[in-house]
């Protein structure tokens, strides 16, 4: 969610660099967006709702500056809510991340001290508290000048989870501090860098400092880092960021969304070529576990839920699931023998944060399947497990699921002493995607779009692993086109879903080669006779189909091909439907960073 990017240091133009730095992170989701930059003595700054596109900034010479895109929380999505804010000054601009909890509290005081207030912010308070504590006498903390110590005050008084960062025109420096949601300090010999995430920083540098929770930085003309809420200054530790800069382009890709999809054979086929140990680790993991727990959200969830039938099925061992926002209320049985694995693509999902941080409170171990290295999971977990997926920056995640599912069918397999079998039948998913990647199977693709452009509602069933792939289904359909779809298990239908099928009314039919396939056929019969437009997915042909979308036969791993027909069928319905921006669908963010 939101995107955070600043720069102090030898460049001038400032104001377009950090127009392009939040650019670069357009894909977290946002709704209204914000520059400011120093002017003198004093802050300049520009805002507007929507999207930045071909928006420019005309400032005058600048080598300091901090920009916001904003997904709103507190207040309507206006020009007056949109970061930076500034206190009354106009020398001090804040952006933030987050919420601060008790924001009409302070809010109410600062008013009482005749701080004047534009926007219906929680994040405007945060200026005006630095400005109060800006004494005359002047404040010093370990020999840096009084900005340091009076954002240190402020950062101290307020409450919540929240990441802000600051600028201030008198004495040219960038302060920042979190609790929760991710900071990023990057440094070249051009000055210093920090944004929400690496993506924003990867075309400068690569050498960062991921923030840890109650740590401050200072930007000036040093990097001073201190520890919260003393003021302790401690030893900056640079880490190298793996990404490369061009791999946040689309190349020859329309869309990243696209592009993304594409690129899953050769995710896929590095787990299996690449991951022996990974999976051997964590099966070891698995098995020692008094109780595993797997936990995400969204698509993670179903990668998540994917898990317990993988498991059961292949090393007859029993593992729970739990979506991450409800794990919290599942935690009392939790022990020191007990493994919770949470799955997240951005690894700073408030939903899977929180309960894991409660987990590891209850002294269970935490084994976190994350893609990016240095969030807030990867830091907090007792053991690192990386999805090698490369950066997503599509908000619908497609090569994320992918390898979620293919290190979770490697690793039952692993721990059954299978481990060449999981490879074997991954490398075999690779080659199907691409075959269905080829022109003529995405014509056929296209040509169903078409069909079901004008269709206002959509059911996907499947039974057993294939359930798991129907959710994961519906929602590539749901939020990349804006359809109404609802994804059921096959056994589900004669307990009420039916109702909703009348003549014409699409239904998607996951049909593997397994034990569910003469059951799940008989679903399909039952919504046929009651008018339904079947489409089949599997390596089977069936009369009761009106289309047919072939995959290989593939064992467990059929479930990959399956939900790549839904990525892309997804992704060309939302072009037929005149969806101009599939990367970034409305109202959704990559990292759900607020509660």
């Amino acid at each position: 969610m939101c995107g955070i990017f600043g720069y102090v240091g030898k460049k001038t133009n400032v104001g377009e660099m950090v127009l392009d730095g939040l650019r670069l992170l357009e894909y977290r989701g946002y709704d209204s967006w914000g520059v400011a930059v120093k002017n003198g003595k004093k802050i300049e700054y520009k805002k507007d709702v929507g999207k930045i596109g071909s928006a420019k900034v005309d400032f005058d010479k600048s080598d300091i500056g901090i920009g916001h895109t904003r997904w709103a929380t507190h207040g309507g999505v206006t020009v007056k809510n949109a970061h930076p804010h500034l206190d009354c000054k106009n020398e001090i601009a804040v952006v933030h991340n987050g919420i601060i909890e008790n924001y009409q509290e302070i809010k109410l005081d600062l008013i009482k001290k005749d701080h004047k207030f534009i926007s219906e912010t929680d994040t405007e308070i945060f200026p005006h508290l630095i400005e109060e504590h800006l004494a005359p006498q002047g404040l010093t903390l370990q020999g840096k000048k009084e900005f340091a110590e009076a954002f240190r005050l402020a950062f101290n008084s307020i409450k919540g989870l929240n990441a802000i960062v600051a600028i201030n025109s008198k004495t040219n420096e960038i302060a920042a501090a979190k609790t929760g949601s991710p900071l990023i300090v990057g440094k070249n010999k051009d000055g210093m860098y920090i944004a929400s995430d690496a993506s924003g920083i990867v075309k400068y540098t690569k050498e960062a400092i991921f923030l840890e929770d109650n740590q401050m930085v200072i930007l000036g003309k040093n990097l001073k880092l201190f520890r919260l809420p003393e003021g302790k200054e401690i030893d900056p530790v640079f880490n190298t960021l793996t990404w490369e800069f061009e791999d946040t382009k689309k190349g020859k890709y329309k869309h990243f969304l696209i592009k993304e999809i594409d690129e899953q054979p050769r995710v896929i086929e590095n787990i299996a070529i690449n991951y022996d140990q990974e999976t051997k680790n964590m099966s070891k993991l698995i098995d020692k576990a008094y109780g595993t727990f797997m936990l995400g959200c969204g698509s993670a969830s179903y990668a998540a839920m994917s898990g317990v039938y993988l498991f059961s099925k292949i090393a007859r061992k029993h593992v729970n699931f739990s979506i991450g926002s409800e794990f919290s209320y599942l935690e009392d049985y939790l022990t020191n023998k007990s493994l919770v694995i949470p799955i997240s693509q951005s690894g700073e999902t408030i939903d899977v944060v929180e309960p894991v941080s409660e987990a590891k409170k209850r002294g269970a171990k935490i084994a976190a399947l994350v893609n990016v290295m240095g969030s807030s999971l990867y830091r907090h977990a007792d053991f690192k497990f990386m999805l090698g997926a490369g950066q997503e920056k599509a908000v619908i995640g497609t090569k994320s699921f992918t390898s979620m599912f293919a290190i979770l069918l490697l690793t039952a397999y692993t721990l059954a002493n299978k481990q060449d079998v999981g490879k074997s039948i991954l490398l075999k998913a690779s080659k199907n995607i691409t075959k269905i990647l080829d022109e003529k199977n995405l014509a056929k693709i296209k040509k169903l779009a078409k069909i079901l452009k004008s269709k206002e509602h959509m059911y996907v069933i499947g039974r057993g692993l294939s359930y798991t792939a129907a959710l994961e289904g519906t929602l590539k359909l749901k939020e990349t086109s804006y359809t109404h779809a609802e994804g059921f298990a096959g056994g589900e239908l004669k307990h009420g879903v039916i109702a909703l099928i009348e003549k014409g009314t699409p239904c998607f039919v996951i049909a593997p080669n397994d034990e569910t396939y003469d059951e799940i056929a008989s679903n399909a019969q039952e919504v046929k006779a009651r008018g339904g437009f079947i489409i089949g997915i599997g390596p089977k042909q069936n009369d009761v189909f009106d289309v047919f979308l072939k995959t290989d036969d593939i064992a467990e791993a059929t479930l990959i091909p399956q939900v790549v027909y839904f990525q892309l069928l997804g992704y060309f319905l939302a072009l037929e439907k005149g969806i101009k921006d599939p990367d970034k669908p409305r109202n959704l963010a990559k990292s759900v960073t607020v509660k």
